[in-house]
């Protein structure tokens, strides 16, 4: 059975088509705060691909998500929007408001968290930087910080007469030009956040996202665990606990 997963944040739409649970195709794209427009662009070659229910984890407002559903009952097949609650397969919401609490953090950590009592520290290298933690199935809260390009172009934004290229974020020596501060002091300081996290609550540490593999070569001592395709897990997981719940 084939099934399409849609992972719709604020800048990228991501989506994987499984058969039998395996990932058979995978792509993202950046789409431009137009979600729907880019939806549109793929929805025929969707409309071929003998695909079974659709599952979404999505980021936007009432009225985006109401126009990416229309463009998918196109595909005539069941539809399942991921949605945060208090409780859920086991899992409980940290937030005192669990809709305030964004999907894909809970949808990753709902993928990790097991009913034994281990800790969990679940950080998304994406867009933000965001750390959730876990005890359990009992989700704790977290914290959110702007990645590494989006602290260096605030910093770009407010420093006249510095161009600041797409040099690597990999060094941890003191830089000895303007660039190599720049990028080796904003690396430092999220380092500096995700060990000052884990020494207050020694958990797993789980990292996910495209910059993953590089906050894994720093924190090797805290045994790090990559999980490229962990929102997918929790989507899977969040839509087999629904079915389970309808099968009675």
């Amino acid at each position: 059975m084939k099934k399409l997963w849609l992972d719709i944040g604020n800048t990228r739409l991501k989506y994987w088509i499984t058969e039998q649970d395996r990932i058979i195709e995978h792509a993202a794209e950046m789409h431009l705060q137009s979600p729907a427009d880019l939806l549109l662009g793929l929805i025929q070659h969707f409309m071929g691909s003998g695909l079974h229910q659709v599952g979404i984890s999505s980021v936007l407002d009432k009225q985006n998500n109401e126009r990416i559903l229309k463009i998918l009952k196109r595909l005539d097949i069941p539809v399942i929007f991921a949605k945060v609650h208090a409780e859920y397969a086991g899992l409980i919401c940290g937030y005192d408001d669990p809709a305030q609490l964004g999907i894909d953090r809970w949808l990753q950590v709902l993928a990790v968290a097991t009913s034994n009592t281990q800790n969990y520290c679940v950080i998304s290298c994406g867009t933000a930087l965001t750390i959730d933690l876990a005890q359990g199935q009992k989700h704790l809260g977290g914290f959110i910080l702007p990645n590494l390009h989006l602290q260096r172009d605030a910093l770009i934004q407010n420093t006249k007469g510095i161009k600041i290229p797409d040099a690597a974020f990999e060094e941890l020596s003191p830089g000895r030009n303007t660039i190599d501060a720049v990028h080796h002091g904003i690396l430092l300081g999220l380092l500096s956040t995700i060990e000052k996290v884990l020494s207050d609550f020694p958990a797993q540490l789980i990292l996910t996202g495209g910059d993953a593999p590089l906050f894994a070569q720093h924190l090797q001592s805290f045994h790090p665990v990559i999980e490229s395709d962990l929102l997918l897990k929790g989507l899977q997981h969040f839509a087999a606990h629904l079915d389970h719940i309808a099968a009675g």
